[in-house]
């Protein structure tokens, strides 16, 4: 098989969906990858570096052209999905339940898309969505702190505070992945740090780990609505997969917090969990509404790109290498954790819930590869 992977084009982003260690890998099993010129430079990965590791170099419109996979991180923006042809394979962060426009693309130009962020495991885990999330809930508390600047539009004040100077209250909605990272992070800084979740096993799991330092409290608007009353930072890590994300923080709650208090909203790849939150850029990440500072970059791990793509190349390379030797249809018939990662396969949508939330028809993934 001969798998392309281009240069990413969204607003920062520098990630690159395959290291040359991965490219390497893919070469020892006789595949062939063809990758955009300087596709991996912003992370310190040149051209010489895939030659060395087996590689072709090319054009973007090579790449789109003779790919028979095309191996991405982000989702692809109008002039790929433009490049893109009937049969081909793309494998990548899609996030489509919230973007209707690049779901009709993907439809209409009748590729084959899995979606990292709803591929499961045997436990019914998010295994290429997990690294990223940990990153995700680190970045959002240093996102957080650096926000609550003075300078930045916060309250100015500092995180973990000093002796004889409370710290920063901090509230998280959402005990998975992204919270329990953020948790981390913030307990590690001396915040004094609220987790909200519905899950009571997941609350008893937070409350053993934490040994009392995070306060868990079972999710209820009323609860949320009287933690953030007195937030500095909140911190939006719900998550619902393939789905829109809930909107857990209203607007009227918005209008009782103190003025520069901050909110980072995680979940805004999959349409935000705040009610005022739109999507915003590593360039420009901030916004103000209602006094309260807003952080809702889409693509936060890209602030980091060259941890964030080895994390993700951990994960993403034994999926990769399964697509490359078996070929699509084997592949996900082998495992159904990776057939759950189909979205659109010839202009059918095979995900439920991106069917659910765009209002169209929704055929299983098997049966849409057998068709």
């Amino acid at each position: 098989m001969l798998i392309g992977v281009p240069k990413e084009i969204k607003n920062h982003e520098y990630r690159v969906g395959l290291t040359p260690g991965s490219v390497r890998e893919l070469v020892h099993r006789g595949h062939r990858v063809l990758v955009e010129s300087e596709a991996g430079a912003g992370i310190g990965m040149h051209d010489a570096d895939y030659r060395a590791a087996g590689a072709e170099v090319g054009t973007a419109d090579e790449v789109f052209a003779r790919a028979d996979m095309v191996v991405k991180v982000k989702e692809p923006q109008p002039q790929e999905i433009a490049r893109m042809r009937a049969g081909q394979l793309l494998f990548t962060y899609l996030h489509l339940a919230p973007d209707a426009p690049q779901a009709r693309g993907l439809i209409a130009c009748g590729v084959t898309a899995i979606a990292y962020e709803t591929v499961t495991d045997r436990h019914g885990g998010l295994p290429l969505l997990a690294p990223m999330s940990e990153v995700a809930g680190r970045l959002a508390v240093q996102a957080g702190a650096h926000c609550l600047e003075m300078a930045q539009g916060g309250l100015g004040i500092l995180l973990g505070g000093v002796p004889g100077v409370a710290p920063a209250k901090v509230v998280i909605i959402g005990g998975g992945v992204v919270g329990d990272h953020a948790a981390q992070m913030a307990v590690g800084l001396g915040a004094d740090v609220t987790l909200f979740d519905k899950s009571l096993d997941r609350l008893r799991h937070l409350t053993d780990k934490y040994q009392g330092r995070v306060k868990c409290v079972y999710s209820t608007l009323e609860h949320i609505e009287q933690a953030v009353r007195d937030a500095d930072l909140v911190i939006g890590a719900v998550l619902i997969p393939g789905a829109a994300a809930p909107k857990l923080l209203t607007r009227a709650m918005l209008e009782h917090m103190k003025r520069g208090a901050v909110v980072v909203d995680v979940a805004i790849d999959q349409g935000g969990c705040f009610e005022t939150s739109h999507p915003t850029t590593h360039q420009n990440p901030t916004f103000v509404e209602s006094g309260v500072v807003h952080y809702c970059v889409a693509n936060m791990p890209g602030a980091v790109p060259r941890t964030s793509t080895f994390a993700l190349n951990n994960a993403t390379l034994p999926y990769v290498l399964a697509l490359a030797d078996k070929g699509v249809k084997r592949a996900l018939g082998d495992d159904a954790g990776l057939a759950n990662g189909l979205n659109i396969h010839a202009g059918q949508v095979t995900c439920a819930a991106v069917a659910q939330a765009l209002g169209l028809a929704y055929v299983q993934p098997l049966q849409a590869l057998a068709g």
